[in-house]
């Protein structure tokens, strides 16, 4: 098994952001599940790479040309892929992995978990799709998450798809337990 994280290139304003990265990626390693990841050295992507290699765990990095270019790619993963280009930097990331988890980021992070969580949505996959709450970062998307369901953008179904946790072993308990929905993303014309 291996799960794909998305995190920032920076390391966050605070030290717990890097620490909790450190502690999933031994984690990971440490039950057997391989990590995919962006490919950098850098940031909390660095932080859970180096962890899960220090404790003998695989680590599969996808990064673009353009990215490696610029010198933050990982020079010592299990195995490191070049690609041309972010989209297909995702779409060998989803291809390699049975599970996503987003760690504090930014926009691309953000990007990155939207587009699996929407392919689940969409019925494209049945893989798992989480965040790592780490210190209640996530807690305002969480409750703007809620808020686009209450309007009717969302089914609760899908909005109950995305795991979210602020623990690492209920974190991977959850996702080794993962059952999608059944319940498609299409609405009838009567609701409309």
């Amino acid at each position: 098994m291996r799960i794909c994280i998305f995190s920032g290139s920076s390391a966050g304003r605070l030290p717990l952001y890097p620490e909790a990265a450190t502690r999933l990626g031994n984690a990971l390693a440490k039950s057997g599940i391989g990590l995919v990841y962006g490919g950098a050295s850098v940031g909390l992507m660095g932080a859970v790479a180096d962890a899960a290699l220090a404790s003998g765990g695989e680590v599969i990095g996808v990064l673009p040309d353009f990215l490696a270019q610029k010198e933050i790619a990982h020079t010592g993963l299990s195995d490191l892929r070049i690609v041309n280009s972010m989209h297909e930097r995702k779409a060998l990331m989803a291809e390699l992995s049975d599970g996503f988890v987003a760690l504090p980021g930014g926009l691309g992070t953000l990007e990155e978990l939207f587009e699996v969580w929407t392919w689940a949505q969409l019925g494209q996959h049945n893989k798992p799709c989480a965040l790592l709450n780490i210190n209640g970062f996530y807690d305002g998307l969480s409750l703007f998450l809620d808020h686009i369901v209450d309007e009717a953008f969302l089914k609760p179904e899908h909005r109950e798809m995305l795991i979210v946790e602020q623990g690492i072993d209920d974190l991977l308990k959850a996702m080794l337990s993962y059952t999608p929905p059944k319940v498609t993303k299409w609405i009838k014309r009567e609701e409309t």
